[in-house]
């Protein structure tokens, strides 16, 4: 009997931590623990404007003062700690160190970077690499939030758009519609019949990163077809609401891509400028230190 109350109790706890587990999934990493990042990210700005105003300096604190040094330190630490979540994606780790933490981390505490730097700056900005860092960190910053933004609200928007559907099961769709324009293309007119061939034959993912961001095709030939589709016979009116139907289809193919290249693009300059971050950085702490 205690062997069976412990296995049952034991159950009982199993499917808890589980139950406990799947609510911490469905939490955004913006709320994760509660909002802890966000109170530390809150508590690191509070006491780095408050050391700043109760420090009694003269001229105020700047980056060549101990206050300075010490915010600089901090923003340099925080900042090649946080460059690291690059890296932290690729693990696995459901412990307190889990992604979603990280990614909190990242976000909260790369915002109370606005606070650190421009205290550590002194408000003395001036045509130097010390600056040019300072407005690459901004940029940087700039950038992740936008990241955010999408990431919070475009995948939302994506799965509206799929109707429950997956990239494989629209363009199965399509491929099914093509194949009843091709056989109800056969009565038409040659000049009718070549618009449909045309529009068959257009890569669907034709366009490259700049349509798939705008949404815009101006050369659909789906939609020349449309246009230059006649209505005074059953065969044409039969191809004309087929083509319709392509050109929704095309639309929801095409709304899919364009979220996903907005929720992708911004980490090809994220990323490149975090890089850049670092580099200017270096520099300058190898200058202050070499001038020092």
């Amino acid at each position: 009997m205690a062997s069976r109350a412990g296995a049952k109790t034991g159950g009982t706890g199993r499917f808890s931590q589980d139950e406990r587990r799947r609510d911490s999934d469905h939490v955004s990493f913006l709320k994760h623990k509660g909002f802890r990042w966000l109170w530390i990210a809150l508590a690191l700005s509070g006491a780095s404007i408050a050391g700043y105003l109760m420090i009694d300096h003269d001229p105020r604190p700047n980056g060549g003062t101990w206050y300075g040094y010490t915010l600089g330190t901090i923003g340099f630490g925080l900042i090649l700690w946080l460059a690291l979540l690059g890296v932290r994606k690729r693990r696995i780790n459901p412990g307190a160190w889990s992604l979603k933490a990280w990614t909190s981390a990242h976000v909260y505490l790369g915002l109370a970077l606005i606070v650190v730097g421009t205290l550590h700056t002194g408000f003395q900005i001036g045509w130097n690499v010390h600056t040019l860092a300072y407005v690459l960190m901004l940029l940087v910053i700039a950038t992740g939030i936008y990241g955010v933004i999408v990431y919070a609200t475009l995948p939302a928007s994506l799965s509206a758009n799929r109707k429950e559907m997956t990239r494989a099961q629209m363009l199965e769709a399509l491929t099914a519609l093509d194949r009843q324009l091709e056989s109800a293309a056969q009565p038409l007119a040659r000049a009718e019949a070549d618009l449909v061939i045309a529009a068959l034959g257009q890569d669907v993912f034709y366009g490259g990163a700049l349509a798939r961001l705008t949404g815009s095709y101006p050369g659909c030939k789906t939609a020349r077809a449309l246009r230059g589709m006649g209505t005074g016979s059953e065969a044409e009116a039969r191809v004309t609401a087929l083509l319709e139907k392509r050109r929704e289809q095309l639309a929801q193919i095409r709304g899919a891509l364009r979220i996903r290249a907005m929720l992708e693009i911004w980490l090809f300059i994220h990323i490149p400028l975090t890089i850049a971050l670092i580099a200017a950085l270096t520099a300058h702490v190898i200058s202050v230190f070499y001038y020092w």
